[in-house]
């Protein structure tokens, strides 16, 4: 197992502080593995499950395991992170899912990882030798989200899906959650490339889950959730380009409209398509403001982001804790 670099300053020395935040819905079946299993590779860390209106006694059985149990009474896994977010200090964060499907013993070399390189997030790359693990449709929709991603943004992770990552103190106290449900890996992953944040993957093995537990996500219904999540994002951060391919197709549609009564006027000197002629007019002054719109919104969110950069490097980099008062 890999062991934490030696973090030791002029002043003395310093653990960090890492909390396994776990999200929690129905888990009864695997709860408590996942505890101890985080417990063996985590000796020293706080354990948090997060419960999310079970109604099987998972947080009851999280309790005797040894976890600290926190109640999120909104339904909905974006709902449980922000709540994690805001509620745990810690130095390193290490979020997983309380179904015993995760790598706990690879935590510790994402940590160190995390500390080697000064990283703000490290994410856990599934890889499945059980087909029941990693079902097909999970396979195909992580991989054409993961590209989508990637093709919107110009670069992405390879398993933008994964639950499993590290986070710094940084990360984790800067990033506004909006998400309500599974879409939130998404929007942690466009928040890190946004912000231009150093970040890592790291292989990790991806189990089946025990019995008596049970998915809560829904391929179809999840997948475009995520997909919607990609492209509001998408119209948020990249303002300029969203407006603008709309600003060019209604330009584009309003000159071929037009071209055939340039023609006739032309041979004629007459405009004998009214309605068309306003159709292309209106087209035009869409055009136009869609493109305003694009550049005005563009200033709002490069004042944006860099409040949120402000507000990023106003905490302390992973390997600074040493440093802590």
């Amino acid at each position: 197992m890999k062991e934490f670099p030696a973090m030791t300053s002029n002043s003395g020395s310093a653990v960090p502080r890492i909390a396994v935040i776990l999200p929690c819905y129905n888990e009864a079946g695997a709860i408590v593995q996942t505890v101890e299993d985080f417990r063996r590779a985590l000796p020293h860390a706080d354990i948090y499950v997060f419960d999310n209106n079970s109604s099987d006694g998972s947080s009851d059985l999280a309790r005797e395991a040894g976890a600290i149990v926190r109640r999120v009474s909104q339904q909905g896994k974006g709902h449980v992170v922000r709540r994690m977010f805001a509620d745990v200090d810690a130095d390193i964060y290490i979020m997983a899912d309380g179904d015993a499907t995760y790598e706990a013993a690879a935590a510790p070399a994402m940590v160190a990882a995390m500390l080697e390189d000064n990283l703000d997030m490290v994410v856990g790359c599934r890889k499945s030798e059980a087909e029941e693990a990693y079902r097909p449709g999970h396979r195909l929709g992580n991989w054409a989200l993961t590209s989508l991603l990637k093709q919107l943004f110009g670069r992405s992770f390879t398993d933008i899906l994964s639950g499993y990552r590290v986070f710094s103190r940084r990360f984790v106290k800067s990033f506004p959650v909006l998400s309500a449900g599974f879409e939130i890996e998404t929007e942690i992953s466009v928040h890190a490339l946004e912000l231009a944040m150093p970040v890592a993957e790291v292989v990790t093995a991806y189990g089946a889950r025990p019995e008596g537990s049970v998915s809560k996500l829904s391929t179809y219904r999840d997948g475009f959730r995520i997909l919607r999540t990609i492209f509001t994002l998408y119209r948020i951060e990249r303002p300029i380009l969203f407006f603008g391919v709309i600003a060019a197709f209604l330009a584009a549609l309003g000159l071929g409209l037009a071209a055939p009564l340039i023609v006739t006027y032309m041979d004629t000197g007459l405009v004998p398509r009214f309605p068309t002629a306003i159709l292309v007019t209106g087209l035009m002054i869409l055009a136009t403001l869609s493109g305003m719109c694009g550049l005005i919104l563009d200033t709002v969110v490069r004042g944006r982001r860099e409040v949120r950069r402000l507000s990023y490097l106003g905490f302390r980099a992973p390997s600074d804790f040493a440093r802590r008062d």
